[in-house]
């Protein structure tokens, strides 16, 4: 809370500059004046935040400081606790997600447009950095399909206009530049923004691209040849099908390896479920299926090209350099950052978004939680050393970070010894790689990509639960298809964004009606907790199941799919209750209170129809009574009401309450928007004033936005001697069940000779255990029936000088009938020859 001077400075500074400073409206009456039943040091006050403190909470202490500074290393909080158990698990599973990387990785750079050992620079450094970070045990990141892809038509995009500029160059510039970024967005912690990418544009990213990557890799998996395998996926369809003829001895290599790929799987997956003993057998061969094939058809290339590497009988991988042949500082320029400064936005978002999405998935399948902005870190730092080694763009994959954890993996610690694996590659294998089909690598990449394709039954439980959205899904696989994947990642994400904007835009709140419900288990009532019983339901004893009666709130129109024939009124003639949909801030403002002032409008009746004196004092919009109309009224013939066509029968607008509870934040423009109906509606109902109730309100900032705009304590009437407010405030007892105070209550009545459980902390259970009923006898003196009225001490929820503001609806209507009848009863009794024939129950 800002101090003296502070406030002293502030006040002087504003007298300077002009600026009127308004004094805070503090509502008194007999309750914050002491003469209430609750002693004033019990009272609350509730205070509105300030500025300086909010400013203030925003400066990080030194702890918060020194927890950051731990929090980008989350190794620090478990490799103290490394034990042999986890060291068998990581190697396990380190060394069969190698197995499965390196082939994937060299595969994913020929995708990229890369040779293929940049795959496998890109696999190493991914595993070997992202442990240092990680928040997930399961994540592998490394080259994957879709960014692969999308690299593959930059590097070709750029290739036109900068034929100088090497492939690989390109490549590692794109992914220090956009890892900065990432890691820069970590850094500051907003990975909250990988929240505004819905699921549905996800899948359809993934569905579009997989189907695009799997069409691009068909003609090389056949051998064919004489057309652009980058252009629009329809189109790559179309040219493989009309270059059929021409498919070469690529196809046996190819076609029999996916088959075998795809015969491997099935056949591991029934055996697993037939021999569910031998299942965790069934899973790694099943895993290691890749290697498998990859080895199997590079022996037979051997056998086939090995007498003939110059003019090989189908193309082959060919030479894999040894070792990390371009480890460099990455050449980093303005040209080369103008070049593909336009592909930036599409890189980040798939570098974000299918790791982001895995990483959650695995997290919630292995209970634990993953921080995003962390992981976005340990994504940057990736991709801003991977570069140096010669890496290009790398994110999670999805099928190795399956494979890892279905293969037991215990830390990120088994990216190490992934890492190893890949490091053997890179140094002992590369005489074997160049014997690799290019076919069977083409095999390798459909089949991969086959697992990011959306099932039919997926897309069906979409449709069950948004049928919007499941349009959103074909509209973004659609456009991938016909036209690209960063365009159908732009598509999605903005008709996402779109529908969003306008459901809030076009939210309506609804009107609320009250009905009385009991909790019924079996044939008998229960009261609070589900152990008492009540009794019978629909018994004669009403006074029990009136006791266990609740109110609660519900739609008019019954929207919510309540029950129709509940039979729902409104709590008191002229009373509206409203509760918000969609927040309450200024897109949806304007629409959100239009839908209340109309129903208003169409339900209740004018106060005074002779507001104005002249007929030219009349707004144009409200005409009002012709002079013909006003004539017959003056003779007699009509009254007002039937001249102008009101209907008599419709109750005067007296209060509106309003459900805060869906409201976090109010800005400006909602504020003066509810000033300006508070302003409507009085007009509407002059000369009295409308109650304005307010109830639930969870921000602080709210009620002081709302406070100051004249909300939160009741306005004066014109008249105001005959305004006699009466404030009902909710009251928590002080304590619990097994405080203090209700063991002295439970001490004290049991001296007292009186048989009363102590629930709650003294608050009554039944009609019988009346205080008045208890002091009654003659046994007692007069200091006990003083004890017995003051040991029920309680603190209001709210505070007293805030009373419109409530706990709850209940309260809210409580407040709002109980003032409306108090003032029509002083109204009879200054003039009780105009007492209103409008009544109601609460």
């Amino acid at each position: 809370m800002p101090g003296p001077k502070a406030t002293k400075l502030g006040h002087t500074l504003a007298k300077g500059l002009g600026i009127k400073i308004e004094r805070p409206i503090e509502y008194q009456d007999e309750v914050t004046r002491g003469e209430s039943v609750f002693s004033a040091d019990d009272t609350w006050v509730e205070e509105p935040p300030h500025t300086i403190d909010a400013l203030t909470s925003l400066v990080p202490s030194g702890k918060d400081i020194v927890d950051y500074l731990i929090s980008l290393f989350p190794f620090l909080q478990w490799i103290g606790r490394y034990n042999t158990q986890w060291l068998i698990g990581d190697l396990v599973a380190g060394i069969t997600v190698g197995a499965v990387v390196v082939p994937q990785g060299m595969s994913y750079a020929t995708l990229a447009n890369l040779e293929p050992q940049f795959g496998l620079y890109s696999s190493f450094m991914g595993v070997i950095v992202y442990w240092f970070f990680a928040t997930s045990k399961d994540i592998t990141i490394g080259p994957v399909a879709v960014m692969s892809q999308l690299v593959g038509g930059i590097v070709l995009d750029l290739a036109k206009e900068y034929p100088d500029i090497p492939a690989h160059v390109i490549a590692s510039a794109l992914a220090l530049i956009s890892g900065a970024i990432v890691l820069f967005i970590g850094l500051i912690r907003f990975g909250w923004i990988v929240d505004l990418i819905s699921l549905t544009a996800l899948s359809a990213y993934m569905t579009g691209s997989a189907i695009s990557i799997a069409a691009g890799q068909v003609p090389t998996m056949l051998g064919e040849s004489g057309f652009n395998t980058r252009a629009p996926t329809y189109q790559v369809i179309v040219n493989s099908l009309k270059h059929l003829p021409s498919t070469k001895i690529d196809a046996a290599m190819g076609l029999t390896a996916l088959v075998l790929l795809y015969i491997i799987r099935i056949a591991c997956s029934v055996s697993a479920r037939r021999y569910p003993r031998k299942q965790r057998i069934f899973f790694f061969i099943s895993t290691l299926r890749t290697a498998f094939v990859i080895l199997l058809y590079t022996m037979i290339s051997w056998l086939v090209n090995r007498h003939r590497r110059s003019n090989p009988l189908f193309k082959i991988l060919k030479t894999v350099p040894r070792g990390f042949q371009n480890a460099a500082v990455p050449e980093i320029n303005t040209t080369i950052i103008r070049a593909f400064v336009s592909y930036l936005p599409a890189t980040v978002i798939v570098m974000l978004m299918e790791h982001i999405a895995i990483s959650k998935s695995f997290g919630r399948v292995n209970n634990y939680t993953i921080d995003p902005s962390q992981e976005m870190v340990a994504i940057g730092m990736t991709n801003v050393l991977g570069p140096f080694l010669g890496g290009y763009p790398a994110t999670g994959s999805f099928s190795r970070t399956a494979i890892k954890s279905k293969a037991g993996v215990r830390t990120p610690l088994a990216g190490v010894i992934t890492g190893i694996v890949v490091l053997l590659a890179i140094y002992a294998l590369p005489p074997v790689f160049y014997y690799i089909p290019n076919a069977s690598l083409a095999a390798v990449i459909i089949h991969a990509v086959g697992d990011l394709i959306t099932p039919p039954n997926t897309v069906y439980q979409f449709w069950r639960v948004s049928p919007f959205e499941v349009l959103i899904f074909f509209v973004g696989v659609f456009v991938t298809v016909f036209s690209s994947i960063e365009n159908g990642i732009y598509c999605t994400i903005s008709i996402s964004a779109a529908m969003l904007l306008f459901r809030i835009l076009r939210t309506k709140g609804s009107l609320l009606g009250r009905v009385k419900v009991h909790s019924v288990l079996g044939d008998h009532v229960i009261g609070q907790d589900h152990n008492q019983v009540i009794g019978p339901y629909g018994s004669i004893n009403g006074l029990s199941n009136e006791l266990a009666a609740r109110s609660v709130y519900l739609p008019l129109d019954h929207g919510d799919g309540s029950n129709p024939y509940v039979a729902l009124e409104t709590p008191y003639p002229g009373v509206f209750i409203y509760r918000f949909a969609e927040g309450f801030t200024y897109p949806n403002a304007a629409h959100t209170l239009e839908h209340l002032v109309d129903y208003i409008f169409k339900t209740t009746r004018r106060t005074n129809l002779t507001t104005y004196e002249r007929p030219g004092d009349r707004p144009w919009n409200d005409p009002g009574p012709t002079r013909k109309q006003l004539k017959a009224v003056e003779t007699g013939a009509v009254s007002l009401a039937e001249a102008t066509g009101v209907d008599v029968n419709k109750p005067t607008l007296k209060a509106v309450i309003l459900d805060f509870s869906s409201v976090n934040y109010l800005d400006i423009t909602s504020v003066q928007t509810l000033i300006d109906v508070r302003n409507q509606l009085d007009r509407y109902a002059s000369p009295n004033v409308v109650d304005w109730h307010i109830a639930s309100v969870s921000n602080r900032w709210s009620k002081r936005a709302l406070v100051s705009a004249g909300f939160g304590y009741p306005t004066d009437l014109q008249d105001n001697q005959l305004q006699r407010w009466k404030a009902i405030f909710s009251v928590a007892d002080i304590g619990g069940r097994d405080s203090a105070a209700a063991q002295a209550e439970q001490e004290e009545s049991a001296a007292l000779g009186l048989q009363r459980p102590a629930t709650g902390g003294g608050v009554k259970t039944g009609p019988s255990l009346d205080i008045e009923e208890a002091g009654s006898s003659d046994s007692h003196d007069d200091v006990s029936k003083a004890k017995i009225a003051n040991r029920f001490k309680g603190v209001t929820v709210h505070g007293l000088n805030r009373p419109l503001f409530h706990v709850d609806l209940t309260s809210a209507v409580q407040s709002a009938v109980a003032n409306i009848e108090a003032r029509n009863a002083q109204e009879a009794e200054v003039r009780p020859d105009s007492i209103t024939k409008e009544s109601g129950k609460e």
